[in-house]
């Protein structure tokens, strides 16, 4: 590695934040938050799951979910379905009128990530993306495990 090459974390909270603000960039004019974004595509991944599970994976405070969720819900983009064992809980599911906003969502990604790895030779976008699905691999066992014990590599 450079002498003067940025802490690994850092770099990659960098690009991720870059990432992001281009995204937006992008998608400005397409009447959704990067939130609401999130949200619709993680749904996609994940229909029928209740709002703690997808806040869960989103990272973010059920409340602020509930909201983002409200505004999605009023837009047409999602329904709530009454969880069938948990009057409490509900049910997640996008709806017929959330398919066209993905295929939008997918082709401002497409043009985002091409910007990014603009000039970057299509074997070096393997390599990269085959590292960052072992760092993220790597790191999701070691966040399983007490902190300090060695894990098996997936080398």
């Amino acid at each position: 590695m450079e002498p003067n090459a940025p802490p690994l974390g850092f770099l990659l909270h960098d690009v991720a934040r870059l990432l992001r603000r281009r995204f937006e960039r992008n998608a400005r004019g397409s009447g959704l938050t990067r939130s609401q974004w999130q949200v619709l595509a993680y749904l996609a991944n994940n229909q029928g799951i209740n709002q703690s599970g997808l806040a869960d994976l989103l990272e973010i405070e059920p409340v602020t979910l509930g909201r983002i969720i409200d505004r999605l819900e009023a837009r047409g983009f999602i329904e709530r379905h009454p969880h069938p064992s948990d009057r409490r809980a509900w049910l997640l599911h996008l709806t017929s009128a959330a398919h066209p906003k993905l295929s939008q969502l997918r082709r401002l990604g497409n043009v985002t990530r091409g910007e990014a790895l603009a000039d970057i030779p299509e074997a070096d976008t393997e390599h990269l993306l085959k590292t960052l699905q072992a760092l993220k691999a790597n790191l999701t066992d070691a966040c399983e495990s007490p902190a300090g014990q060695k894990r098996a590599s997936h080398g």
